[in-house]
C-alpha cells in the first residue's frame, strides 16, 4: 500500500490530535515495512517532528499551494492525490478530500463541536456543523477512539454503525515512572513544590478548569492542606471567565502555570504529583489521564462516558460540575497514602493494556478492508 495521511496537526506544537497523527504514522510504518506512508501538509511542519528518527517508509511532504489550492480539502489536496499513486488517504483530523476516487478513512476524535458548541469559537462551530456530516458520509470507514464516540457518530451524524470502527489510542512510550531524584530537578527548574496537584491539557473551556479552581479554593479554605495547583498546557480560547475567577481568588502564590511542556517535563510532573486531576466536561478518549497512569500518578477524572471507558476502574470518577465531590476526592487522596499507592499500581497495569503497536495494526486492517471493498464496488460498477 501507499497511504497518505493528513499532517496539518503537525504544523504546530503537538497536542492531542497532533500526538495521534504522529504516533499513528510512525507505528504504521513500523508495523507494515512493505508499505509506504506519506504525511502531507500545505503548511510547514513543526521542527520537533524531525527530532525523531523517522522510519525509511515514512515521508513528510509540504505541498506548495496557490490562492486556489489553499482551499485544501476542496481543491489542493484532491488535485495532489489525483496526480499521485496513493491507494488510500487517511484524514486524521475530521476531514478528508471532498472528491477522490480512492478509499478515504476518517478519524473522528469526538463531537464536541456539535454537542458542546459553547466551548469552541463560533467560526469553527459553523464550519464543523457544515462540513463534518459531509466528511462522515464521504468516508469509506470512520475510526473513533472509544465506543462512546462511535455511539454519538451513529446517532448524531446518521451513520451506519457497520461503517464505524473503534480503535483506542495509547500513551506514548516516553511515559513511564521517572526516578524521583531525576524528576525533582525538573520540578526545581519549573518552580514547582514537591507537594502539588497536577492538571495537563489545553487551557480551554471544555477542560472545566473553573470547577477545578473552585475545588482548589475549597480545599485551601476548609482544610489544613496547602499544595500547589500546577496547570500545564498551551492557552487555548474562550477562557475569560477562568482568568477573571483566578484574579478574584488571589491564589497566585499557590498556582503555577507552566505553559506547554515537552514530554520529559510532563513525565517528571506525572511521576511526582500527589494526584493528577482531569475534570473535563467531555472527551473523545482522554490521553492525559492515561499518560499520567503510565507514570504512576493516582488519577481523578470525570464520570463521563469516554473517560470512564478509557480509565476503567483504575481512576476515581467524579461528576464534572460537582465542586464539593471533586474537592472531597482530592482531599481523600492527599490524606490517604494507601489509596494513592493503590491507584498508582492499578493505573500502571491499566495503561499497559494500550499500545500504539496495537493501534497501528488495527488501523492497517481497516485500510486493507477499505481497499478491498472499494475494488469490489468498482468491479460491480463496471459489470453493470
Amino acid at each position: 500500500m501507499r497511504v497518505g495521511l493528513d499532517a496539518i496537526p503537525l504544523a504546530a506544537p503537538r497536542t492531542g490530535v497532533g500526538h495521534y497523527t504522529f504516533e499513528l504514522a510512525r507505528h504504521l510504518a513500523f508495523a507494515d515495512p512493505d508499505s509506504s506512508f506519506d504525511l502531507i501538509s500545505p503548511f510547514p511542519f513543526d521542527p520537533s517532528v524531525f527530532n525523531h528518527e523517522l522510519p525509511a517508509n515514512l515521508q513528510t511532504h509540504q505541498i506548495k499551494t496557490n490562492p486556489l489550492r489553499r482551499r485544501w480539502f476542496a481543491v489542493g489536496l484532491p488535485l495532489h492525490l489525483r496526480k499521485s499513486d496513493f491507494d488510500l488517504f487517511h484524514g486524521t483530523n475530521y476531514e478528508v478530500p471532498l472528491w477522490n476516487n480512492r478509499p478515504r478513512i476518517l478519524t473522528i476524535h469526538d463531537l464536541s463541536i456539535l454537542l458542546y458548541p459553547e466551548t469552541h469559537e463560533g467560526r469553527l462551530v459553523r464550519r464543523g456543523r457544515r462540513r463534518l456530516p459531509i466528511m462522515a458520509r464521504m468516508a469509506d470507514r470512520i475510526i473513533t477512539p472509544t465506543k462512546a464516540i462511535k455511539r454519538e457518530v451513529v446517532q448524531y451524524l446518521a451513520i451506519n454503525e457497520a461503517k464505524v470502527v473503534v480503535i483506542p489510542e495509547a500513551p506514548r512510550s516516553s511515559f513511564s515512572p521517572m526516578p524521583r531524584t531525576e524528576a525533582l530537578a525538573t520540578l526545581e527548574k519549573l518552580g514547582i513544590e514537591q507537594d502539588f496537584i497536577f492538571f495537563a491539557g489545553t487551557i480551554e473551556p471544555r477542560k472545566n478548569l473553573v470547577t477545578l479552581l473552585s475545588a482548589f479554593q475549597e480545599i485551601l479554605r476548609s482544610t489544613a492542606h496547602r499544595p500547589q495547583l500546577v496547570i500545564s498546557g498551551k492557552t487555548g480560547w474562550l477562557m475569560d471567565e477562568f482568568w477573571k475567577q483566578l484574579k478574584a481568588a488571589g491564589l497566585e502564590d499557590r498556582l503555577r502555570f507552566t505553559g506547554y511542556l515537552v514530554d520529559e517535563e510532563l513525565r517528571a510532573l506525572y511521576s511526582t504529583c500527589r494526584v493528577f486531576v482531569f475534570p473535563s466536561l467531555y472527551e473523545g478518549f482522554g490521553l492525559p489521564p492515561l499518560e499520567a497512569m503510565a507514570c504512576g500518578a493516582p488519577v481523578i477524572t470525570s464520570r463521563t462516558p469516554a473517560l470512564v471507558e478509557t480509565t476503567g476502574d483504575a481512576a476515581r470518577h467524579v461528576a464534572p460540575l460537582d465542586v464539593n465531590d471533586l474537592a472531597k476526592n482530592i482531599v481523600e487522596l492527599l490524606e490517604n497514602e494507601s489509596q494513592r499507592k493503590y491507584l498508582s499500581s492499578a493505573g500502571l497495569k491499566h495503561s499497559a493494556r494500550f499500545s500504539w503497536d496495537r493501534t497501528a495494526t488495527a488501523t492497517i486492517e481497516v485500510y486493507r478492508e477499505a481497499i478491498v471493498k472499494r475494488g469490489e464496488r468498482s468491479r460491480l460498477t463496471r459489470a453493470r
